[in-house]
């Protein structure tokens, strides 16, 4: 089981160094944050935090694998990550985020950056998900090739076209 507790930062025990953390991600990870998308990985992440007047500034590196679903095959696939993310923490009075500011209570100043690694991970994933050429799964790919080709033929037959959709058909797109 994974402690979501070893991403809860300090700030106000930071030194004007800069400090480093390393988080080694698994499927614990996913399990104890709960997130619907991810559920599966393995990746590595570093925190690079740097005390300026006024803020703080954390710099994260993510880099390995999660399994996401094949939009085609629906099957499981490894899915790459490596992203460079920035964000400003300030402590002020009241918790609030603006962008990439992250304003924290500063009679707490806890930072909690579990989540916040989660979303850039989430960031990180192309919108479409589909495995390499010929490496989805053989009988989904078989069920999909047979309905699309019952879709054409059915456009191929001499039905008529309900005239609602008529003046689609007339569209032509241009390259």
């Amino acid at each position: 089981m994974c402690s979501l507790e070893q991403f809860k930062i300090d700030l106000k025990r930071q030194t004007d160094e800069v400090t480093t953390l390393e988080f080694d991600l698994d499927n614990h990870f996913f399990a104890a944050l709960d997130g619907s998308e991810l559920r599966q990985g393995t990746l590595h992440v570093s925190v690079s935090i740097r005390k300026a007047t006024g803020f703080f500034e954390l710099l994260f590196h993510t880099e390995g694998t999660v399994t996401v679903t094949c939009d085609r095959c629906l099957d499981d696939m490894d899915q790459p990550i490596s992203t460079d993310n920035r964000l400003v923490v300030k402590l002020g009075a009241a918790y609030s985020e603006e962008d990439d500011v992250i304003t924290l209570p500063e009679d707490e100043g806890i930072l909690d950056t579990s989540w916040l690694i989660y979303e850039f991970m989430m960031l990180a994933i192309p919108i479409k998900h589909v495995h390499a050429p010929g490496k989805c799964n053989p009988a989904m790919s078989k069920v999909l090739e047979e309905l699309s080709t019952d879709r054409s033929s059915d456009e191929a037959s001499n039905q008529p076209i309900d005239p609602r959709w008529s003046k689609l058909a007339e569209i032509q797109i241009k390259d």
